[in-house]
C-alpha cells in the first residue's frame, strides 16, 4: 500500500514540476515577446515607412505571432502527452520556444521595414555620439586640455617636421657624397 501512495506522490510531484516548467516557461515567452515588441516598437517609432515597407513589416509581424501561436500549441499538446504519462523531457519545452523565437525573428526581422527603421536607430544613434563628443571636447577645452582637434593639429606638424628632417638627411648625405669624391 505504501508503494502505491509513493507512486501517487511521485506521479504528483513530477505533474507539479511539468507545470511549474510549463509556466515558467509561459512567463518567459511572454516576456520575451514583450520585450522584442517593445524593442521593435521603440525602433520605429519615429520613423514612417512607406507603405509597402509596412504592408511588409506588419506580415512579418504577423508570421512571427502564428509562430509563437504554433508554438503555445505545442507546448500544451506536449503537456498533454506528459499528463497521459508520456516520458517528456523538459528540454523539449525550452527547443520549442527557442526554435520560435528564432523563427519569428526571422519574419520580423527581415522585413524591410525592420531594415528601415534599423538603418534610422543606427543614424540616430551616430548623431548622440558625434553630439556626446562635441560636448566631452569642448568640455575639454574649457578645462584647458588639449583636445583632439589640438592633438591632431600637433600629429601633423610632427609629421611634418620630420617629413623635412628626413628631406635635409637625404640632401646632407648628397653633399657629403660629393666632398668624399
Amino acid at each position: 500500500m505504501s508503494d502505491t501512495n509513493q507512486m501517487q506522490d511521485n506521479w504528483a510531484e513530477m505533474v507539479e514540476q511539468m507545470n511549474d516548467a510549463v509556466a515558467d516557461s509561459m512567463e518567459q515567452n511572454m516576456k520575451a515577446q514583450a520585450a522584442f515588441v517593445e524593442s521593435w516598437a521603440d525602433a520605429v517609432e519615429d520613423s514612417l515607412p512607406k507603405e509597402d515597407e509596412l504592408a511588409e513589416g506588419l506580415q512579418g509581424y504577423n508570421q512571427a505571432y502564428e509562430e509563437w501561436m504554433n508554438a503555445a500549441e505545442q507546448m500544451v499538446e506536449r503537456s498533454a502527452d506528459a499528463a497521459q504519462g508520456e516520458d517528456v523531457d523538459p528540454s523539449e519545452f525550452r527547443d520549442i520556444w527557442l526554435q520560435s523565437a528564432n523563427e519569428a525573428f526571422k519574419h520580423v526581422m527581415g522585413t524591410s521595414a525592420f531594415a528601415a527603421a534599423n538603418g534610422q536607430l543606427v543614424e540616430s544613434m551616430m548623431e548622440m555620439q558625434q553630439e556626446a563628443d562635441e560636448l566631452n571636447q569642448d568640455a575639454i577645452a574649457q578645462m584647458g586640455f588639449p583636445t583632439r582637434d589640438d592633438m591632431d593639429e600637433v600629429a601633423e606638424r610632427l609629421l611634418e617636421v620630420e617629413r623635412r628632417q628626413h628631406a635635409v638627411e637625404e640632401k646632407l648625405d648628397r653633399v657629403l657624397e660629393h666632398l668624399e669624391e
